[in-house]
């Protein structure tokens, strides 16, 4: 029976956490529900089983966040041949 290929994704696509949990399709998208978790894990408001999953979707979400900015990083590399030059703000 030939077997089915799996549809290909491009870093763009939606990934799925360690949890299970899809990630955002983007870095704001990311960093919106990441702050919104840190205000309810806070508050102190969460049920004591779901501060577990709470802190994992949280780590999950802040990785993503860190691989959306190292590959920035390393995209804005290229484009500078490789230099890294110093920001300055105008």
């Amino acid at each position: 029976m030939p077997k089915a290929s799996a549809p290909s994704q491009t870093p763009s696509a939606v990934a799925d956490a360690p949890d299970g949990a899809a990630l955002p399709h983007s870095y704001e998208e990311a960093t919106q529900e990441l702050e919104a978790l840190v205000r309810r894990l806070e508050s102190g408001e969460m049920p004591l089983d779901q501060l577990l999953s709470g802190y994992q979707r949280g780590a999950a979400l802040l990785q993503f966040c860190r691989d959306r900015l190292q590959a920035v990083e390393d995209q804005i590399k290229v484009l500078d041949d490789g230099t890294q030059k110093t920001w300055k703000a105008q």
